[in-house]
């Protein structure tokens, strides 16, 4: 890719958000607009309402179409969900003629390979991820192409995902009239925005911690070994403080981003806060410290589940770079804190990095995914290892939604 423009657009749980980007040569991704919308018809990102959902992303889209000056008339989809499952698999190839070296028609031959996997029918890969190759027993070789062998291994980490899951998501994004280029899984994305390679060589684990879901995604030497989403998240926790202080959810929610924090000795016990609460006053006085302690039991809880995820992968002592957390929960005070005490690991939060243009809003832990998708697409176009779709995405009903579209780009404003 030498330089255009792409889009993303992450659908979460309580946000949907759209990105526009411009790729340069040699420069960081430049951002040229961003559209948020509050995600209706969603739950732990998946499509609860068609409707409703569809509205949310067209407002997104809206959005980021005004403030970029362009029409998005395709998109990258960032997806996540309980739904999604990962395995690790071979694939084996014969290089018929030692003469010659190996190319990258031999790598995209063996890739084919390892996809085929025997999943359920109702099941479909979204990702066939290199993990590393071997040339002729030489482990753990990044790019094989220019050398010589006669086979070609590649151990690959794949993703699936339930096929009417994924169709609605895309059925949703095709009705607010934008093409689906392809599908990322947002684990993916979040960790191509907030990791360091060296973090990745050296064994970490990234929790994005959303609003119904918690994204898991390991990395040792280098590469991805394992993905999970935890079906639990920053809406818990809102959900837990509704309960522990009986008042109504959206004082719950600003109590948490307000007065939340992770680890309850850092408050002051005799700190108190005012808040809407149920009953006939209509508000009650609380004592910070107690929306402290609610967090705190929650957090520590969505660490314990992470790292009992993580063990059923590796053991955790080969994570020496530790656990970073992104994804909007993890803008809580403390939370980086009380993860090192839970896990024993090192910990910190990771915000998207390497952005020029419009940074001031996503230049924040819940925005990861939403940026992550297009740095993802970029790496994957710049390395050669960018491949279409196998499937279309497309769902009946879906030209006349192209024939809309190419109609409101060639009629004036």
């Amino acid at each position: 890719m030498k330089g255009g423009v792409l889009a993303s657009i992450d659908v979460g749980t309580t946000k949907v958000c759209t990105v526009v980007g411009e790729v340069l040569p040699d420069q960081p991704l430049r951002i040229l607009g961003v559209g948020i919308a509050a995600a209706n018809g969603l739950s732990r990102g998946m499509v609860e309402n068609l409707r409703d959902a569809s509205e949310s992303i067209r407002t997104s889209v809206e959005q980021a179409e005004r403030a970029s000056g362009t029409r998005i008339l395709s998109a990258h989809v960032g997806v996540a969900g309980p739904h999604l499952s990962c395995l690790n698999n071979r694939g084996i190839v014969a290089i018929p003629d030692r003469e010659r070296p190996i190319s990258q028609d031999d790598v995209a031959r063996v890739l084919d390979a390892a996809r085929v996997v025997s999943i359920p029918t109702n099941r479909e890969i979204i990702h066939a991820v290199p993990r590393y190759y071997v040339v002729d027993g030489q482990d753990h070789v990044t790019d094989p192409v220019g050398m010589y062998g006669q086979r070609l291994d590649v151990e690959t980490h794949i993703i699936t995902g339930l096929s009417t899951v994924l169709q609605n998501a895309t059925k949703c994004v095709e009705s607010a009239g934008v093409q689906v280029e392809s599908l990322i899984v947002s684990a993916l994305a979040s960790a191509e925005a907030v990791l360091e390679l060296e973090e990745k060589r050296q064994g970490v684990v990234l929790a994005d911690i959303g609003g119904g879901t918690t994204d898991v995604a390991l990395f040792v030497e280098g590469s991805i070994c394992h993905t999970a989403v935890l079906p639990v998240g920053g809406n818990h926790i809102t959900r837990d403080l509704v309960i522990g202080l009986r008042c109504p959810y959206q004082a719950a929610e600003d109590a948490k981003a307000l007065f939340g924090h992770a680890l309850p000795s850092a408050i002051d016990p005799e700190e108190t806060v005012e808040l809407d609460a149920f009953g006939a006053e209509g508000r009650k006085s609380v004592q910070r410290r107690r929306i402290a302690e609610i967090v705190q039991a929650r957090v520590e809880e969505i660490c314990e589940m992470v790292m009992r995820e993580v063990r059923r992968a590796v053991h955790d002592d080969i994570l020496s770079a530790g656990l970073v957390l992104t994804g909007g929960t993890a803008n809580l005070t403390g939370v980086a804190a009380l993860a090192e005490q839970v896990t024993g690991l090192p910990a910190r939060v990771g915000a998207p990095r390497n952005l020029q243009g419009l940074v001031d809003v996503l230049c924040d832990p819940g925005y990861a995914a939403s940026v992550g998708v297009l740095q993802w697409v970029i790496r994957e176009f710049q390395s050669g290892m960018w491949r279409a779709p196998q499937r279309s995405f497309l769902v009946p009903g879906d030209l006349w939604q192209r024939l809309s579209r190419w109609v409101r780009v060639l009629l004036p404003e």
